[in-house]
């Protein structure tokens, strides 16, 4: 047994493009993920940042084997679950849950709260006798901040924070030991994000949890992680603590996403150095030779059309994949 709970080594998930009258013919795949090797530790948040269409909630259903990976492995707890089926399968369902997106599309209409949130007793019988089952669906709203008086309503008499604390309640019924949070608070306004945010803070310290949180809004990752991983068009171009990757980053991609974070303090705002990528982002069926932000970077020379840079250590203490990796301090 070590520390991480998680392994994650090479992971390649391929969509092929088919084309045709029945669409049988193939003539490309989409790269959503393209060798992505990472490790989850115990009670560790690890924050995957990235724009919109880099991967990120094809890695988490990878993750989750709502989609079978193209290739690389997966390991949780040390055991291999790239390619486990049926009762094996079932049962990781119960270790590693996912809070989605959207509330409003996330929870059935036509189920009540407490149906919602026991469903996944009826799935897994063997965590609760079905005597206890109604005690333990009000136990999880209170858990998550809701009146368990509420257990027969619908989704529609819920706010859109409400709903996401459904979401979180049915993810805990198991009792999981990892939940995947898919960009859980993007849907939210700002101030019932920040309670969203304190709430998931709060159950990972009372139930031991880790997550993988997933979001394309650095504040919020920084808020909740202690380490960051850094996508872009299918791959993780910089890895490291909360503090290595927002203070001293070392990729062009994460420097650029960190200097479009609003800063509220004006001073500090006339200090910060403004990057604006040139060019669209290249597409995950064709994407560049090389390194794959070289066609939008500033950097960019010979090497990085002819030569993929590795994910490793070079100028800091946490690995990036450029050739010319700079370490460059950020105004918070």
């Amino acid at each position: 047994m070590t520390d991480n709970i998680l392994e994650v080594d090479g992971l390649v998930k391929h969509f092929p493009v088919r084309v045709g009258v029945l669409f049988k013919r193939t003539v490309g795949h989409v790269r959503a993920v393209d060798g992505v090797s990472f490790d989850l530790r115990r009670g560790e948040t690890l924050g995957v940042v990235g724009e919109s269409g880099c991967g990120k909630s094809t890695l988490a259903q990878v993750l989750m084997r709502l989609e079978p990976p193209t290739g690389g492995t997966i390991r949780f707890e040390g055991e291999d679950i790239t390619k486990i089926q049926g009762g094996a399968l079932r049962r990781l369902r119960r270790d590693i849950q996912i809070v989605l997106q959207d509330p409003y599309t996330s929870l059935n209409p036509r189920m009540t709260v407490g149906d919602i949130v026991g469903e996944p007793f009826e799935i897994h019988p063997e965590v609760a006798p079905k005597g206890s089952r109604a005690k333990k669906v009000r136990d999880l709203l209170d858990v998550v901040g809701l009146n368990p008086e509420h257990i027969n309503r619908y989704p529609h008499q819920f706010s859109g924070g409400q709903r996401q604390r459904i979401g979180i309640a049915r993810a805990l019924a198991l009792r999981p030991k990892v939940i995947v949070c898919d960009e859980p608070v993007s849907a939210l306004d700002v101030s019932i994000q920040a309670q969203v945010m304190n709430l998931l803070g709060d159950l990972q310290t009372e139930f031991g949890l880790s997550y993988l949180f997933i979001a394309h809004d650095l504040s919020v990752v920084r808020h909740l992680s202690d380490r960051v991983a850094v996508m872009y068009l299918g791959k993780i171009v910089e890895i490291g603590t909360e503090k290595e990757i927002y203070e001293h980053p070392t990729h062009p991609y994460t420097q650029a996403l960190l200097s479009a974070v609003p800063v509220p303090d004006p001073e500090l705002r006339g200090q910060r150095q403004i990057i604006r990528l040139e060019g669209d982002v290249p597409s995950p069926v064709d994407p560049p030779s090389g390194c794959r932000f070289r066609t939008r970077c500033w950097k960019a020379q010979d090497i990085c059309a002819s030569e993929e840079p590795v994910l490793t250590t070079r100028v800091a203490a946490h690995p990036s994949a450029c050739h010319f990796a700079e370490e460059k301090s950020v105004v918070p």
